[in-house]
């Protein structure tokens, strides 16, 4: 399960781990201080805001070379670039500092901050051990030519798998991002599998935004996503060779946290094409 889901509301359940982490230590923080202390609640969501800002820093200067033909991307926090580590250390940090000047804050803030961070530590690590015991699933998809081809027929090799729409502004705009990791990366796989969508109406769209992608695939009922746990369009799916989830990214998709995710994946050979490749070959056509 990738999403949280309420009707037509859905939501990464890595950012609702998020937010409920600063929900617990604000709640405990508040208990504490009703012992004795100052209630910590406004300088709690000050030091979440840090510890984002060290993480989006310290992602965008270790991919600055995705970054520097566009510096604007680096406000563009819909890419989900953060390092999680800086963040921490830096909430941490800037927690003892607070402490250390308003000692009515420091049993308060202790217990909210560490409450906060083991909650969010705790519930990442499990939800990231679920994630990767996760198998490719079995499922029946069709091709552009209208053929049936089975999901699992893909695995022998590095597979990414991308669910989209057209009408989905997200993935319209990652889809250069995508098109030109497939170009540059043909030891992977790439799987386009549209979600509900009639096969003249996603041609039309690759046709007119001049992409050229192989491997479109659809899924009218939208089955691989149910599958996954994902109701929430784009999600990219990143598979070892055996079919094993190895992670995942719900939303936007930049030419840095693309790099980052494709890090799950051995150092690429270019001049070998994934098995999956070979056992499938596609024709020069734009859709296949």
């Amino acid at each position: 399960m990738l999403t949280f889901t309420l009707g037509t509301f859905a939501i990464a359940l890595n950012h609702l781990l998020l937010i409920s982490a600063l929900a617990l230590a604000t709640f405990v923080g508040w208990r504490a201080a009703k012992r004795g202390g100052e209630n910590p609640e406004s300088v709690l969501f000050s030091l979440f805001l840090l510890g984002m800002l060290a993480a989006r820093i310290s992602f965008v200067v270790l991919y600055w070379k995705h970054y520097r033909d566009d510096p604007w991307q680096v406000i563009d926090l819909r890419d989900g670039g953060f390092l999680a580590w800086p963040g921490v250390i830096a909430l941490l940090l800037g927690a003892v500092y607070r402490g250390w000047r308003q000692p009515g804050l420091r049993r308060p803030l202790g217990f909210g901050v560490a409450s906060g961070l083991a909650f969010w530590l705790l519930a990442t690590f499990s939800l990231s051990i679920y994630e990767q015991g996760t198998r490719l699933p079995d499922i029946t998809l069709r091709n552009a030519a209208g053929e049936t081809v089975q999901l699992a027929d893909y695995k022998g090799g590095p597979l990414v798998i991308n669910l989209w729409a057209t009408w989905c502004p997200p993935c319209r705009r990652e889809m250069p991002v995508l098109e030109n990791a497939q170009q540059h990366r043909p030891d992977l796989t790439f799987l386009f599998v549209n979600q509900a969508e009639s096969m003249q109406s996603v041609s039309t769209f690759l046709e007119t935004q001049g992409l050229s992608l192989s491997n479109v695939l659809f899924d009218g009922s939208g089955r691989l996503g149910q599958a996954v746990g994902s109701m929430a369009l784009p999600t990219t799916l990143f598979y070892s060779p055996e079919g094993r989830l190895l992670g995942s990214h719900l939303g936007e998709l930049s030419d840095a946290s693309l790099a980052r995710a494709l890090e799950n994946f051995d150092t690429p050979n270019p001049a070998t094409p994934s098995t999956s490749s070979r056992k499938l070959p596609c024709p020069a056509s734009a859709t296949c």
